[in-house]
């Protein structure tokens, strides 16, 4: 167990010896991107580190080597090794609600030594133990073992839940679709809006129907709703379709319903048997549990055996975030460089643009990812941020940027940070005519980062026989940062990394800001205002009065134009 406790009041990075560097750092800095690569051959290779299967260029950022140098002297000064270490460890690094933080335990190989044990419990054991009853379920469910209430074998798993039991196992299916069962697909269900219901359930039959309810708490708003919805319209379509009587209802629920949640009282008050309900753990944050028992829909659909390399692919970049030299540890190199980008070049947002169309969700899922864990202005201790603290993450896949928001970080007057992350192997390998569409589809990719990196001078726009007002409009200012991400093909494991990649980037810059990465209260006042609201939104004229102005107007103008 490491020394570091973890209750320490964060160090002010702003008064450290490294931050006021980086100030003077900042202020000298000279020349561009095009200069730096023509007077240092080797900088493309100084700057490029791999990492498990990922190989990272960060050479068309703005930094220098003496940039990196004074980074990593800020890493040091404000500790982020040690409260590395820490986390992994199991210290109770989440201090507002006292827990430890132990995602990176999820993905341990089994018979993993020395095993983990925190404050009291074998970490290991319960993982495994999890693991092995949805596995166990997954194959049923897999093989026909496992049928609905008329005996008809499953083939739609529906998925509810919200925000990390949601956005994790949506991004992940779409990511690995093509591995899934024939015959299984699975469907997810997160916004209370109940069109979310009617489309997610428009098509299906009840009797292949199984649907997963998560929630650790069994408790949150938007997941019950629309379980209780899913289960009328099950049960309406099985009296229907099979004849279902009243005395059979419990059966179905039983037999189209399980779980992941602790709340074993209120999953079986719901309906859902006990014994098919699959927990996890208070060190498990929302936002870090897609690799728990949050993905047994994954494990259900795409198998087992692809989640386990999915999980293999999570602790190799774990293992290397926690035991690569800090020059060469790419999830500590890019938080860093993202402190940079944000606290120094003043960036307020960054985009991720996976050059992909399977990950489609990815720059979603870290939205939840990096803005609900970082997305605050208060320390750990209590204090207020003593600097700009998150960023706004947001993207698209490939080129369909292009032809959307590319403009605005190509020309526009703000700093847009983007990491572009593509694969050498495409999973459908294509051509048009003679032209392979992946190497298309590439080029786009390189040419991309080499745009923005070195941009297109006046002169070379002249040169091109533009004239005029024309030159400037034409012309592309470059210095515009980028990292570049590869990898030999998306695969589970790749997939993995990837999501390890950006919790442990997330977690680096956490640490130089002193914040809590693994709260957050801030998403609390906005549900509890909604349930107060109920009332006046129904119509309780008393209490629509006692809003302020804009709400109880705008309560009323729904009312008067609500249909039906």
């Amino acid at each position: 167990m490491t020394s570091l406790d973890p209750t320490t009041a964060p160090v002010d990075p702003t008064t450290t010896e490294a931050w006021a560097e980086l100030e003077a750092h900042d202020l000298a800095l000279e020349g561009s991107l095009r200069e730096w690569f023509a007077a240092d051959p080797e900088r493309a290779a100084r700057f490029t580190h791999d990492a498990a299967d990922l190989h990272v260029d960060l050479s068309k950022n703005l930094l220098t080597p003496e940039t990196m140098r004074l980074l990593l002297k800020l890493a040091r000064e404000v500790g982020v090794e040690e409260r590395r270490d820490a986390m992994f460890a199991g210290a109770h690094i989440n201090t507002t609600e006292d827990r430890a933080v132990l995602h990176t335990a999820l993905r341990r190989p089994a018979g993993s030594f020395p095993a983990l044990t925190v404050d009291g419990q074998n970490i290991d054991e319960d993982v495994r133990g999890t693991l092995h009853r949805v596995y166990e379920f997954a194959e049923k469910v897999r093989s026909g073992e496992w049928t609905g209430v008329t005996g008809k074998r499953i083939e739609t798993v529906v998925n509810i839940g919200i925000g990390g039991s949601d956005l994790g196992p949506v991004m992940v299916y779409e990511a690995l679709k093509p591995l899934a069962q024939d015959g299984l697909e699975a469907r997810f269900l997160s916004n209370i809006d109940p069109t979310d219901a009617y489309e997610t359930t428009r098509g299906l039959d009840p009797e292949t129907t199984l649907v997963i309810v998560a929630s650790k708490t069994f408790t949150t708003l938007e997941t019950l709703t629309n379980a209780r919805l899913v289960r009328s319209w099950l049960l309406e379509g099985l009296r229907e379709s099979a004849g279902l009587t009243a005395e059979q209802e419990k059966e179905a629920v039983a037999k189209h319903f399980v779980a992941v949640s602790t709340a074993l009282d209120k999953v079986e008050e719901f309906g859902i048997d006990p014994q098919n309900a699959f927990g996890f753990w208070n060190w498990v944050g929302g936002r870090y549990s897609v690799d728990s028992a949050i993905g047994t829909v994954l494990a259900t659909v795409l198998g087992p055996d692809v989640f386990e390399e999915f999980l293999a692919g999570f602790h190799a970049m774990d293992e290397h975030f926690a035991t690569a030299p800090a020059e060469q540890n790419v999830p500590l190199l890019m938080g860093l460089l993202n402190i940079w980008n944000v606290n120094f070049l003043e960036a307020e947002t960054h985009a991720v643009l996976p050059y992909s169309q399977y990950l489609h969700r990815f720059p979603a899922y870290l939205q939840q990812l990096t803005m609900e864990s970082n997305g605050k202005g208060v320390r750990w201790d209590g204090s207020l941020a003593t600097t700009e603290t998150g960023e706004v993450f947001w993207g698209e896949p490939g080129t369909n940027g292009q032809h959307a928001f590319y403009q605005l970080i190509h020309q526009g007057t703000r700093v847009i940070p983007a990491d572009f992350i593509a694969f050498a192997t495409p999973d459908h390998a294509l051509v048009d005519g003679e032209q392979d569409v992946h190497e298309l589809f590439l080029a786009n990719f390189f040419a991309q980062t080499k745009a923005l990196a070195f941009g297109k001078t006046a002169e070379e726009v002249r040169a091109e026989g533009t004239e005029g007002a024309l030159i400037a409009a034409r012309e592309f200012s470059g210095d515009r940062p980028t990292t570049s991400i590869m990898a030999p093909k998306l695969t589970p494991s790749v997939l993995g990394q990837l999501i390890a990649l950006y919790e442990h980037i997330t977690f680096v810059q956490g640490v130089v800001w002193g914040i809590n990465s693994f709260d957050q209260w801030g998403v609390e006042l906005g549900k509890q205002l909604a349930k107060g609201l109920a009332g006046a939104v129904a119509g309780d004229e008393e209490k629509i009065s006692a809003e302020d102005a804009s709400t109880s107007g705008l309560i009323r103008y729904y009312r008067e134009h609500r249909e039906g």
